[in-house]
Order: C-alpha cells, then structure tokens, then sequence
C-alpha cells in the first residue's frame, strides 16, 4: 500500500531491498544489521509507518531512488506561476535580423506637405515615422525638379543652355534631371548597404527614397540663390558649406533611425554619399 515503506510486507515480515544502482546491498546496512531510516522514525506498535516522527538520522533526499517531500509553498519552483504573466529577465534581449521590421510604424504614412515640411522642421520623428514606408513619388518628383534646376546653378552650364536653341536645350535639361535621379539613386544604395553591413536592419526603399528627399531638399537654397547672385557669389559658398552640414547630419540622423544605428555608424554609412555629394555639386563651384 502507498506510504508503507518498501521492504514491509503485509505481514510484517522484513524483506531485504534490493540492490540497486549495482551497489552492495550490505552498503544499505547500518551498524548492527538494521536497516537506515529514510528520514522517519518506526512507527509504534499497531500504527501505520507513515504517521511515525522523523528521525534524527541523516536523510537521502534526492538521491538516486529517493525524493523529498515538499509543503504547500516551499517547492522550488515556488516563484513560478503558469498564470500570472513573467516579466522579462535582463538577459532576455530582442535580437534584430536584417532585412525585417523590427517594430511597428510610429503612426501613418504621412503625405507630401507633412512629409517634404517635417523633414526640416521635425526631422527625427518624420524619420522614425517614415522608416518602413516608401517615399518614391515625392523623392522622385522633388529630385526630378532638383535636377531641372541644377544646370543653372553652374554659371558655364546656364550660360550654354541659355545660348542654345530651345529644341537643343530642353534635351540637355531633361537628361541632366534624370542624371540626377540615377546618381540619388546609386549614392542612396550604396548608403543603405553600408547601413547594413555595419548591423542596420532597415529596409531599401526607404531609406534610398529619404536620402533622395534629404540631398534635394537641403541643396535647394544654394540652388535658388545661386540662380540669381551666381556659383562664385561668396554668400552662395558659404551656404553651400552649410547646408552641406546640414545635409550631413540629416542624413546621419535618418539612417540612425531607419537602421536602429548609433550615430557614428549612421555617420560612417552616410559618408560616402556625403563625400560625393561634395565632389560633384559643392567643389565645383567653390
């Protein structure tokens, strides 16, 4: 019956246990040929031997053959709950794989206007907004216009376009509008490779259509002044350097949040583009 010990048949007669584990049944033994108790006193005469005391003799709990036993609340998995939720331990870390979202969006996609005006004035949560939506109409659309303009920002180029023919001229401003295009689009690859090679997670998409939007929307007033006063004006040079800065720490920022980055990576993902930027719009007429 359970909790008769082992070895005490019906008739009160002792059994020698057996061997077990391949050890020596005399091992079991104690001195005077009586058998150890397991953590129980013998019960008296005419009662079970589960309602015994227990004995001052050394225990065998969870030891091979034998358990403990456990009162409600002293169990060792006393602190775990199936039902009540478990926060999570400090080493339990989310890991980030490439190529996949890691969160949700911070809100909607924006529209054109509060797209094109939070990029300037509130750049880090239009970027953190943004980061898994795709912006190709407006980057396409405000580059496209970017490149119209850009020939005339260069004094030889606009004095060549307003010298030719009109059949001549549109031409050549149309190709260099879709040159600028091409080249927003490498320079924004390339950024986002590099993001990922230095453990970004982010998406292409996105992050070459707000590069797109960035080096666009920060050279357009150089652009604009330089129409007017010309490339060598030195007020034309000075903000060219500075909205070079600025485009340098947009895109820094924009990477940061588009690839989960710190921003001295995010800075050295985005400097190659910066570089370029510097070479083939900023060198030239300074």
């Amino acid at each position: 019956m359970a909790g008769f010990r082992n070895g005490r048949g019906r008739d009160g007669d002792v059994q020698h246990p057996h061997q077990q584990y391949g050890g020596n049944p005399q091992q079991n033994t104690s001195p005077g040929g009586q058998q150890p108790h397991h953590g129980f006193a013998p019960a008296a005469e005419g009662e079970p031997e589960y309602f015994g005391s227990a004995a001052s003799t050394p225990t065998y709990d969870n030891n091979p053959g034998h358990t403990r036993a456990f009162s409600i609340g002293d169990a060792p998995d006393e602190a775990y709950d199936p039902y009540e939720p478990q926060s999570p331990q400090p080493d339990q870390v989310s890991t980030y794989r490439a190529g996949h979202t890691t969160a949700p969006p911070a809100g909607p996609r924006l529209r054109w206007k509060p797209l094109l005006s939070g990029i300037v004035m509130r750049p880090s949560a239009t970027f953190w907004q943004m980061r898994d939506y795709q912006v190709w109409g407006p980057a396409l659309i405000v580059t496209f216009l970017y490149g119209l303009l850009a020939v005339f920002g260069f004094d030889s180029a606009r004095e060549d376009v307003l010298d030719a023919t009109l059949s001549n001229s549109v031409p050549w401003v149309v190709c260099t509008a879709i040159a600028v295009i091409l080249c927003g689009l490498m320079l924004g690859a390339v950024t986002n490779a590099l993001a990922r090679q230095l453990g970004g997670d982010g998406a292409w998409a996105p992050t070459v259509g707000m590069a797109m939007l960035i080096t666009s929307l920060t050279d357009a007033p150089r652009l604009a002044f330089a129409v007017f006063l010309g490339s060598a004006n030195s007020f034309v040079q000075f903000l060219g350097w500075a909205t070079w800065i600025g485009c340098a720490a947009l895109l820094t920022s924009m990477v940061s949040k588009s690839h989960d980055l710190p921003w001295p990576k995010a800075l050295g993902a985005a400097s190659i583009q910066l570089i370029a930027l510097l070479v083939l719009f900023k060198l030239p007429v300074i």
